[in-house]
C-alpha cells in the first residue's frame, strides 16, 4: 500500500499520542475530520496501521532487566506448539519469532532482576517441546519499535515518484 506525507504526518501525530480524537487530530494537522476518519479506515484496511495503543513500558511497573533467548525446539513438537505453550506460560515474553539459522525462536523477555531472569529460563527449559535455549542481557536500548522513519521514508517515495509521473505528462 503506497502512504503520502498526509498519511505519515496522522501516524506520527498517533504514534506519540495514542488518545487524542479524530477532531484534534484533523485540527493538528489542518485537514477535514473526515479525512482523518477516511485515512484511518484506509490505513486499517491497508495492514499499514493493526491498533492504536499506548506503548507499555515494562520499566514502568519494575521489569527492568530485557534478555533475548534463543530457543531450539524438539522437531517433532513443531513450531506453533511450542510457540503457544511458552506465550500462555510465560507473560515475561514480550516478543517472539520463529527464525532462521542454529535456532528456532527468538524471544524478548522482561525480568525484575537477575534472579527473576533465572526462574524465566528455568520455566523457558520446562515447556514441553524445547530442547535448549542460549541467552543474552541486553545492556542498553536504543530504539524500540522504530517504526517512524521507515513510514516517513515511504511517504516521501510516494511524493518523489508521483512528481516523476507528473513531470513525464
Amino acid at each position: 500500500m503506497r502512504i503520502d506525507k498526509l498519511d505519515a504526518a496522522l501516524i506520527r501525530l498517533l504514534t506519540e499520542n495514542p488518545n487524542l480524537p479524530a477532531m484534534e487530530c484533523a485540527r493538528r494537522l489542518g485537514v477535514a475530520r473526515g479525512t482523518v476518519t477516511s485515512r484511518l479506515s484506509r490505513l486499517h484496511e491497508g495492514g499499514v496501521i493493526e491498533a492504536i495503543v499506548p506503548r507499555i513500558q515494562p520499566t514502568g511497573f519494575d521489569y527492568q532487566l530485557v534478555a533475548f533467548c534463543s530457543v531450539e525446539i524438539i522437531q517433532r513438537y513443531g513450531h506453533e506448539p511450542v510457540a503457544a505453550a511458552l506465550a500462555e506460560s510465560i507473560p515475561e515474553i514480550v516478543d517472539m519469532y520463529t527464525v532462521t539459522g542454529a535456532h528456532d525462536l527468538q524471544l524478548r523477555i522482561v525480568a525484575r532482576n537477575a534472579q527473576d531472569l533465572q526462574s524465566i529460563f528455568d520455566r523457558i527449559n520446562q515447556v514441553p517441546g524445547v530442547a535448549r535455549t542460549a541467552s543474552s542481557m541486553a545492556l542498553r536500548e536504543h530504539f524500540q519499535g522504530r517504526t517512524l522513519p521507515l513510514v516517513e521514508a515511504c511517504a516521501q517515495r510516494t511524493e518523489t515518484s508521483e512528481k516523476a509521473i507528473q513531470n513525464d505528462q
